[in-house]
């Protein structure tokens, strides 16, 4: 099979199209002939080297693909051959073929292009388990969501307006901005000319949000907090920043405020198959009526997989970058 693979280490890596040996499945996996790999944050730190990924990983990046079933193992019940899915991975999904079990797979709704399904499934499960957390988002209130623009972001503010909130954005152009809009956001702004905290209080009649998902990390936290609601909760789900930060614990108790966080990829495989089942009856069906769909910026052929990661590392895209093999 094809393989996009990473060469060389750290800062200096670069992604090579290689052959490959062809996985072979587990009783409990299927086999998935891959239409489309989703492009993450996550694919661009493990190249450079610091991933969270378990030791002795595959070289091959990808959180997600989608595709065709094109085997099951003996003890598969889910899913047949030829069944349309896409699926939350580990790593490897920069291949024309991976393995997969098979309750990480989810079935892509009729009417929803093959190619464009690889851009859900990292998403919606990240995006569900931190909006819908115990601490999460509840309808009638004000969501923030950082990087608006993103394969997270627009995800986002479409599930959110599916659970009732009222959703601003932050995203750094007027077009993407625009984009944001067309998908149900409320309120944007353009964090490059404007203050976000003072847009939010400006936006809130001085109360604050209720709740922000970001996915910028350290340098956010503290102006997070002061463009939170009293008893506000941030969701934090991205370190394009960095990871440390300071913050005065006096505004915490002031505020009542819940600071959170989760990373999808080291997660348990019965948590995500949890989440993925949550996803799977509550969301799915509003992808296949056409209340959330995938937004994709670019697809690129496999062979070109580090222009790709160079578009996502310089924020170009709006909605998710796609691989093909």
């Amino acid at each position: 099979m094809l393989a996009v693979t990473i060469v060389g280490e750290g800062e200096g890596s670069t992604l090579d199209l290689v052959e490959a040996p062809e996985p072979v499945i587990a009783p409990d996996e299927v086999l998935i002939a891959v239409a489309a790999a989703g492009v993450n944050r996550a694919d661009t730190v493990q190249r450079r080297g610091a991933s969270l990924t378990a030791a002795g990983a595959s070289r091959f990046p990808g959180l997600e693909v989608s595709g065709v079933v094109a085997a099951t193992g003996e003890a598969v019940r889910r899913w047949r051959v030829g069944d349309r899915v896409c699926a939350l991975l580990t790593d490897g999904g920069y291949a024309s073929r991976v393995a997969v079990h098979e309750s990480h797979v989810l079935a892509v709704p009729d009417g929803i292009d093959l190619v464009e399904a690889a851009a859900l499934p990292e998403a919606l499960a990240t995006v569900w388990s931190n909006l819908t957390a115990p601490v999460g988002l509840r309808a009638g209130e004000a969501l923030l969501v950082h990087g608006a623009g993103s394969g997270i972001g627009t995800i986002a503010i479409q599930v959110a307006k599916l659970l009732g909130a009222r959703v601003l954005v932050t995203a750094g152009s007027q077009a993407k901005l625009d984009g944001c809009r067309e998908l149900g956001a409320d309120e944007g702004i353009d964090y490059r000319s404007e203050d976000f905290v003072s847009g939010v209080h400006e936006r809130t009649g001085g109360r604050g949000v209720d709740m922000i998902l970001d996915i910028v990390g350290a340098s956010y936290l503290a102006r997070n907090l002061a463009a939170l609601a009293p008893d506000g909760r941030i969701a934090v789900v991205g370190l394009q920043s960095g990871a440390a930060a300071e913050l005065d614990l006096r505004d915490v108790l002031r505020k009542r405020a819940v600071i959170t966080g989760s990373l999808l990829r080291p997660r348990s495989a019965e948590d995500k198959a949890r989440i993925l089942a949550a996803v799977a009856e509550r969301v799915l069906p509003a992808v296949a009526d056409g209340r959330v769909r995938p937004v994709v910026d670019s697809v690129v052929p496999f062979a070109h997989a580090m222009q790709a990661h160079a578009r996502l590392e310089a924020s170009d895209h709006f909605g998710k970058i796609l691989l093909v093999p």
